[in-house]
């Protein structure tokens, strides 16, 4: 048993680390276009170190690097950003903490460290992931981030590394075992098929805001009674 358990948390925290260098990579391009549209480094590494959302940042810096208002890039930051309250639903009943480790897990309920906690099998599992990829993606993306802004646009269009497509894969790899179950392929299905049809009608973002309302409901409702109390009573350390 025990040793179940060590190769559980082994896999959660190497599933971490790799999301961590995959997305956090991608923090290079943050770095760059930050500085781009105007802003300092300062002002750069704030934007990282306290809002810490990926897509948050690029759609603020995107939309005052263009000229728009900037109370339009506030607002379209934070309806971005919403998406991670929502997965506070979830892992704040798999993680059980109070006072300031709620306060610090909440700042680490971002999409890596929720998909994560939730291709783990196990409630242990599940913790041990999430705060292996939500801390691997802050500690990556705010060095990643320093990097880009230091280097502005001398490594060019991220997307010719790959640093995009890598990210993405990331994602594809932990899902995939998700897929194996009838509610993960439902749940698959209709958080795609929402993307798709809101994609041309809804701003920048909104689909995706939208694919992940579905999947936490859908979540929310496949939870079952002893998997409830599993959840709530939490097993050994939490790192």
């Amino acid at each position: 048993m025990r040793e179940a358990l060590a190769a559980e948390t082994a896999i959660a925290r190497k599933q971490g680390l790799s999301i961590g260098i995959a997305s956090g990579a991608y923090g290079i391009s943050f770095g760059a276009l930050s500085i781009a549209a105007g802003l300092d480094l300062w002002q750069t590494m704030a934007l990282s170190l306290l809002l810490f959302t990926g897509g948050s940042q690029f759609a603020l810096v995107g939309i005052i690097g263009s000229g728009g208002n900037p109370l339009t890039a506030v607002a379209t930051s934070t309806l971005l950003g919403i998406r991670n309250g929502l997965y506070g639903l979830q892992t704040s009943r798999v993680l059980g903490l109070q006072g300031w480790r709620r306060a610090g897990a909440a700042h680490l309920t971002i999409d890596e460290s929720t998909a994560i906690s939730l291709a783990q099998s196990t409630p242990r599992g599940q913790r041990q992931g999430f705060w292996a990829g939500g801390v691997s993606v802050f500690v990556f993306w705010n060095l990643s981030t320093l990097l880009g802004a230091g280097l502005g646009n001398a490594l060019g269009d991220p997307r010719t590394w790959g640093l995009d497509a890598a990210a993405a894969a990331a994602f594809v790899a932990l899902i995939w075992p998700r897929l194996q179950d009838r509610t993960g392929r439902a749940t698959a299905v209709l958080a795609a098929a929402i993307a798709l049809i809101s994609f041309a009608p809804a701003p920048a973002g909104v689909p995706v805001l939208l694919a992940a309302v579905a999947a936490v409901v859908v979540g929310l409702i496949d939870t079952t009674p002893s998997r409830a109390r599993d959840i709530e009573q939490p097993e050994g350390d939490l790192l």
